[in-house]
């Protein structure tokens, strides 16, 4: 009981990127104008596809989801590692507050993943099966989809968070991380975890997995279907809107399956913080920016919000 009660009331804290002040100070305002560029990014994309009928489709519908994620995503890490930086490490987080960092950052996470796998099968039937579309792609089975992502995301992220914080946390308190990550949080537990690191790497396994392969087959499926429209102005549009995709599948699976499915015998607490500051703050820029930039009506109804605004 006493070292429940310990654990109970334990509090983490998180090491410093840099011993040096000037140092933390430079990388807190890095990390301040990424998580701000990340806010209004993601909150215009959401904006302009809500206020734009013009934009109210399947493809839409979902990339404005995708931002409010990232949003949530990104805000569930990014207040408390900014208040870590400005007070050098010296900033608590109670083991409560720990543990719902964590369920939010992977639920969130994890239901981004699954909406980009969406996506995909959304890309395959505009591409593949453009007469049906319409009928396929009904506004109740966009939402169904929707709700699905953030379900499993939830149905992941629940028993992890619990499995994970009830091992005792009996002596070192700094996590060799920014934020509640899970190999850092395992890292301080004074008991056998490989029960948890295997559980973990299972799940990570699925998450990732299934919805890469998906997307996989999906993207053969859409290139095959591509090669043979006629017109290279069909064939560019096609290119064009698929490639802004497979851009952020590249990043948001690419980093965090170098995180969660590394051996963790070669898990380094330092690389960890590096590749985790790709996928925490740097791809949450890049979605509403890859998406913008190689996306017409998207342009468009941005140009035009941005007429109204600068003539009102």
């Amino acid at each position: 009981m006493e070292g429940l009660n310990k654990t109970a009331n334990m509090q983490f804290f998180f090491r410093p990127f840099s011993p040096d002040p000037e140092v933390q100070m430079l990388i807190f305002v890095a990390f301040l104008m990424m998580y701000l560029t990340s806010l209004s990014g993601n909150a215009t994309i959401a904006v302009i596809v809500q206020t734009n009928h013009s934009l109210h489709t399947p493809m839409y519908f979902f990339l404005a989801n995708l931002a409010v994620l990232e949003i949530f995503y990104t805000s569930s890490i990014a207040p408390l590692a900014l208040a870590n930086l400005l007070s050098m490490g010296k900033t608590p987080i109670s083991i409560t507050g720990c543990g719902t960092q964590m369920f939010f950052f992977v639920f969130m996470g994890g239901a981004d993943c699954v909406l980009i796998a969406v996506m995909a099968y959304d890309r395959f039937i505009a591409i593949c099966h453009p007469l049906q579309y319409s009928l396929i792609m009904s506004c109740s089975l966009c939402v169904e989809l929707l709700v699905g992502s953030l379900v499993l995301g939830f149905l992941l992220s629940l028993p992890l968070t619990i499995l994970i914080f009830h091992l005792p946390f009996c002596h070192n308190d700094e996590i060799y991380h920014f934020y509640c990550d899970m190999p850092a949080v395992m890292h301080l537990a004074c008991a056998d975890t490989r029960v948890h690191k295997t559980a973990l790497y299972i799940i990570s396994f699925i998450v990732l997995s299934i919805p890469l392969s998906l997307i996989s087959i999906s993207y053969v499926f859409i290139v095959v279907a591509i090669l043979r429209i006629r017109s290279a102005e069909g064939r560019q549009r096609a290119f064009s809107t698929c490639s802004s995709h497979i851009l952020v599948v590249l990043l948001q699976y690419g980093c965090t399956s170098f995180i969660y499915l590394s051996p963790s015998s070669s898990y380094s607490s330092e690389t960890g913080q590096v590749i985790s500051v790709v996928y925490t703050f740097i791809t949450p820029i890049l979605n509403p920016l890859i998406y913008s930039m190689r996306n017409k009506e998207l342009k468009d109804a941005l140009r035009k919000a941005l007429r109204k605004f600068w003539a009102g």
